[in-house]
């Protein structure tokens, strides 16, 4: 399985070149849950170590539906196929632009959540004009086990989130641990308590908010993963979903430009405009760089072909 790896503002995509099953064709909505319903084993095992890590979120390259776009992806981590990923799509078009597919310039993408548009501006930096994103739920609130009532919005941008404006801690490295246990509670608790999308979809991430003290800084955040594991970057389809947020609360107009800081301090870029259907089009720009070209070697008489599982 021929690969190419970078990463995004610390977090990592693996863009997969060949050696995938073969989905047929047809929507990538359909291909992506073909993916997730009868190829799990194989997903997981480019995931898992010792092949894979936590943090990484593979690209698998499809045949797009639509000819005007410059490629078909598929999104997913350890435990989930995604709907669509920023971090990797800003990773997916460098990449792209390394093998010499694209050049500087305006592209479309075709993904399970839609077709999305990216700028390359140089060999590092990409804008992601995102799906139309939007809030479903504001200040709704939990009975979270273990932390008592938690209050937060849901919102869309390409996959579901719960959003915590404030935070319950300082989103600073030292507090990942308990960041991370206190995010899977919560997500367990809407989960349970079936709070999510407008057609019952489940959250599948959740996004604590946090103030910045320098002032060039908007806002720090916290993001979980469906893997239980957090977001290096600022989260691209998370910053979307904050956008629509920050715009149904008129605390940000069309066109203006914030810059959004994960917690291990990498940067996006963000903006928006009005969508067609009460959202917002999320801009999102960030860096991406190629780390790795490889061959990934699955042997039969390897004990861990299929990943470590624990």
């Amino acid at each position: 399985m021929h690969v190419i790896d970078s990463h995004t503002g610390g977090e990592p995509t693996r863009v997969i070149l060949d050696g995938a099953p073969d989905l047929g064709s047809g929507p990538l909505a359909e291909r992506a849950r073909r993916l997730d319903t009868e190829y799990r084993d194989f997903y997981r095992s480019v995931m898992l170590e010792p092949r894979g890590q936590p943090a990484m979120v593979a690209a698998l390259l499809v045949e797009p539906v639509d000819p005007t776009c410059v490629t078909g992806v598929i999104y997913f981590d350890v435990d989930a196929v995604l709907g669509m990923c920023g971090h990797g799509t800003i990773g997916l078009t460098v990449t792209l632009a390394h093998l010499g597919r694209i050049d500087v310039g305006i592209h479309r993408i075709e993904t399970p959540a839609g077709v999305v548009t990216v700028e390359l501006h140089d060999a590092n930096t990409v804008t992601v004009t995102n799906i139309e994103s939007r809030r479903v739920h504001s200040d709704i609130s939990l009975h979270v086990p273990g932390f008592g009532e938690v209050a937060g919005d849901v919102a869309y941008g390409g996959n579901w989130f719960f959003i915590v404006d404030p935070s319950p801690l300082s989103v600073i490295p030292a507090n990942i641990r308990e960041l991370t246990d206190r995010a899977v509670a919560i997500r367990k608790a809407s989960i349970a308590q079936g709070v999510g999308g407008e057609q019952g979809e489940p959250i599948d991430h959740v996004i604590f908010q946090d103030a910045s003290p320098e002032h060039a800084i908007h806002s720090r955040n916290f993001v979980l993963c469906p893997d239980d594991n957090y977001d290096r970057s600022p989260c691209g389809t998370g910053s979307s979903a904050r956008l629509a947020c920050l715009a149904a609360e008129g605390l940000l107009a069309p066109g203006q430009e914030i810059v959004q800081q994960s917690v291990i301090g990498s940067t996006y870029r963000l903006s928006y405009q009005a969508g067609s259907n009460g959202g917002v089009i999320p801009s999102i720009t960030g860096q991406a760089y190629v780390m790795a070209e490889s061959r990934l070697i699955f042997e039969a008489a390897d004990p861990f072909r299929s990943g470590i599982e624990v």
